[in-house]
């Protein structure tokens, strides 16, 4: 049997929202192991100087722990 965790993990990047999706997920995988699934809860965009400086996902990541 295995159970599973989900964390809550904020990225961004300046070049697309997909972007910050695989930076965040490249992070997770560094920190966490058996990395399942994730499920983007919110996008956001940073603006600076009236120009968006920023594309930030929301997600949650699903792990499975060790027995």
């Amino acid at each position: 049997m295995s159970v599973a965790k989900v964390t809550e993990i904020i990225a961004d990047s300046k070049d697309s929202f997909e972007d910050a999706v695989k930076q965040g997920i490249r992070r997770a995988n560094k920190t966490l192991d058996q990395v399942k699934s994730a499920w983007i809860k919110e996008q956001q965009v940073v603006i600076k100087d009236g120009e968006v400086d920023k594309f930030r996902v929301v997600m949650k990541v699903t792990f499975l722990l060790k027995d």
